[in-house]
């Protein structure tokens, strides 16, 4: 059915003659916060005991906006024999906001959730120089990023929980099948000591 002459118009009209009825609001920022919502992009915060700096966020920073740098420490063996180790250990992580488009790829391609996206916004300064912020400054954001959202109940468990379950129902089997094993010896051992028992006896 081919749509009639001048529909789109009157909703057009439609929805300016709904805003038009509504009463406006101001909003009393600063007084007021707003409420934003649960996904915004406000800043980036840093958990810097995740970050093993594997420099992943740097190179795919489309801005070069990431500024890390880092020296190798030497970890002893853990146990008498062992080979010493060498880890890394970050000396400075820093992001320069007056470069960031707030794109989200390092938080994205971060294999260690070092990284997350926190609802801060107020962070304006007066000179440019100043909106490049240490790791000091991104660790204090951290505490601001909220709590994940509750998984949909019905979504598809993470594969990392399925193998992390699969990996404990076997182990359990295992101990299940030794208890009975180490029963099933100990009632052979009790019926052979009451066979040797009424021997004696005879």
């Amino acid at each position: 059915m081919p749509p009639i002459p001048g529909s789109g118009l009157a909703k057009g009209l439609a929805v300016t003659l709904r805003t038009m009825t509504k009463r406006t609001v101001t909003a009393q920022y600063p007084d007021v916060q707003p409420e934003l919502p649960p996904r915004s992009r406000g800043v980036i915060g840093l958990f810097e005991e995740n970050c093993t700096v594997c420099m992943l966020c740097a190179r795919e920073c489309p801005d070069w906006c990431i500024y890390i740098d880092s020296h190798k420490e030497t970890v002893p063996p853990a146990a008498p024999g062992g080979r010493e180790r060498s880890r890394n250990v970050l000396d400075r992580f820093a992001i320069d906001f007056a470069l960031c488009m707030y794109c989200g790829i390092c938080i994205e391609v971060c294999p260690f959730d070092a990284l997350f996206w926190s609802p801060e916004f107020e962070y304006a300064e007066t000179d440019i120089h100043e909106l490049t912020h240490e790791r000091d400054k991104l660790r204090e954001w951290m505490w601001t990023v909220p709590e994940p959202p509750a998984l949909d109940p019905g979504a598809e468990e993470p594969k990392e929980v399925a193998a992390a379950r699969k990996t404990a129902d076997k182990l359990q089997a295992r101990a299940a099948q030794e208890a009975e094993a180490q029963a099933a010896e100990a009632a052979q051992e009790a019926q052979r000591g009451r066979t040797a028992e009424e021997e004696g006896q005879q």
